[in-house]
């Protein structure tokens, strides 16, 4: 598994030095090798494992380092990152083995002079073992959890210390695959059999219409995914979907689509009749809507470059609003854990954003219509202090609705949304 190794180490310095996207990262990375099916799946475990754990991680190697690991040459930093992740949470790699893998691994690279020096230090992990501190206060809990301290002060603030220990235990967790069946094409039932038939573990999911998967490598090499029986959307995005509730024949607009998935699971419910306009403000954001779409057979979907944030009168009323809007993504970091080391700073804009998109949002709304806000995140600046504020400046809206979804209760993603009715 050495060539495994290294992938995951140059992944993880593309991602570290550049402040790459990771998905895209890894992606890149394992395109360009010779690597086997088998080292591409350990490398992929290993780089998106460190990811996950790097603060718990670094905790630990600076506590055996004279100086910080920060200081520490970025190929041997990441080593040393990879073999302390197999040694901790790979029981399948023997000790030894991790050891030995990642002393290779430095011998062979630019910086073999500190091969010794990684050896020393893992070896240091297996003698002496690990500590990690007790406790519910922030530092433990960004310790134990690799999630920074702001994050927590957040969480702990919001939702208290039970559902915020209980969330952190689930972002360490490998998230469900979860499909919605396209009812316009197939039913729940038939498309079971034929998953089932290529030796992929086929579950019910927690919301009508969806699968949970299990077993399989890629989704797009499957039997139904070219013939547009199903489109990959977790069981939080598919539910505020039945919030909102479209009927047959009604006009929806989608003011934030993209990739679309909520956009082909309104079209399935409303049994591909009526029209939803699905909008993002980037062209090539827009072309992944319009192919989607063209996969599934969902012909009613018409995809538009726009910007959420400007009127554009000539798109006419629309019974339903869709206000996805863009997020501090906190309820998808078990799906994207570079995510959650991002700076508070990042997000400093987001309020401001969110209140713009919606207030324009509304000039769409027929009367009686229904406007639906959503994100993926959970800060209530960002959930529902925005629908206090939205509906203390716009007395013609009232709130129907009104849900936080979190993967230890709900089993979905962390979630929120919120259903307002133009009276």
């Amino acid at each position: 598994m050495a060539n495994s190794r290294l992938l995951a180490v140059k992944a993880l310095l593309k991602v570290h030095t550049d402040n790459a996207y990771s998905n895209l990262t890894l992606n890149s990375v394992l395109k360009e090798s010779d690597a086997t099916h088998q080292e591409k799946i350990f490398a992929t475990a290993l780089f998106y494992g460190v990811l996950e754990r790097q603060i718990t991680l670094d905790f630990i190697l600076n506590s055996l380092l004279k100086s910080p690991l920060k200081k520490t040459p970025p190929f041997t930093a990441e080593v040393l990152r990879t073999g302390l992740f197999q040694i901790m949470y790979m029981d399948s790699v023997p000790d030894f083995s991790a050891v030995d893998e990642a002393v290779k691994l430095v011998k062979r690279s630019k910086e073999s002079r500190n091969a010794g020096f990684v050896n020393a230090v893992l070896r240091n992990v297996l003698r002496n073992g690990i500590s990690l501190p007790n406790g519910n206060f922030n530092e433990a809990l960004s310790v134990r959890y690799s999630c920074p301290e702001w994050i927590i002060k957040s969480l702990v603030l919001d939702y208290g210390i039970d559902d915020t220990v209980n969330f952190l235990e689930e972002t360490l967790k490998a998230p469900p695959l979860t499909i919605r069946v396209n009812t316009v094409k197939t039913t729940l039932e038939k498309l079971k059999s034929v998953l089932e038939k290529q030796g992929v573990l086929v579950e019910n999911g927690v919301i009508d219409n969806s699968l949970d998967l299990a077993g399989t490598d890629s989704v797009e090499a499957l039997i139904g995914f070219k013939e547009g029986y199903f489109h990959v959307q977790d069981a939080a995005s598919q539910t505020v979907c039945s919030v909102l509730k479209p009927e047959k024949g009604q006009r929806v607009l989608d003011i934030c689509a993209a990739p679309g998935g909520k956009s082909f699971t309104l079209a399935q419910l409303m049994e591909n009749s009526g029209e939803i306009v699905a909008c993002d403000l980037y062209e090539h954001r827009v072309s992944l809507v319009a192919k989607g779409a063209e996969r599934l057979g969902l012909d009613i979907i018409t995809a538009k470059t726009a910007d959420a944030g400007t009127f554009e009168p000539e798109l006419g009323e629309f019974d339903c609003i869709l206000c996805d809007v863009p997020c501090s993504g906190l309820g998808i970091i078990r799906r994207k854990p570079d995510i959650k080391y991002k700076p508070i700073e990042d997000f400093s804009s987001l309020e401001d954003i969110q209140q713009k998109i919606l207030n324009n949002a509304k000039k769409y709304l027929k009367s009686k219509g229904k406007l639906l806000y959503s994100t993926c995140t959970l800060r209530k600046s960002e959930n529902e202090k925005q629908i206090e504020k939205f509906l203390k400046d716009n007395r013609d809206f009232s709130l129907r609705y009104e849900h936080t979804y979190m993967p230890h209760k709900d089993k979905t993603d962390g979630f929120y949304c919120a259903l307002l009715v133009k009276d």
